[in-house]
């Protein structure tokens, strides 16, 4: 868990990819400037893009889960 909050441009990615997974639109980004605003964005849009290439809702999941740092699943379980 410590491990999440220490490298938060990866989370907002992470982060921003669930929230174009789930279909949210990019206005909704809970940062205002910066770096983690800009991990945000990438990664809604990347989501996105995976949508409009084919990707299903679970194969996003699946890369979503391996976007993921090793060490950050392996806390979690």
């Amino acid at each position: 868990m410590k491990s999440q909050k220490r490298d938060q441009t990866e989370r907002a990615f992470a982060k921003g990819y669930q929230a174009g997974i789930d279909g949210r639109s990019r206005s909704l980004c809970p940062h205002e400037t910066g770096v983690a605003r800009q991990q945000w964005l990438n990664g809604w849009r990347e989501s996105r893009v995976d949508q409009w290439d084919g990707l299903n809702r679970l194969a996003q999941v699946q890369k979503l889960n391996n976007l993921q740092p090793m060490s950050t699943m392996a806390s979690a379980g």
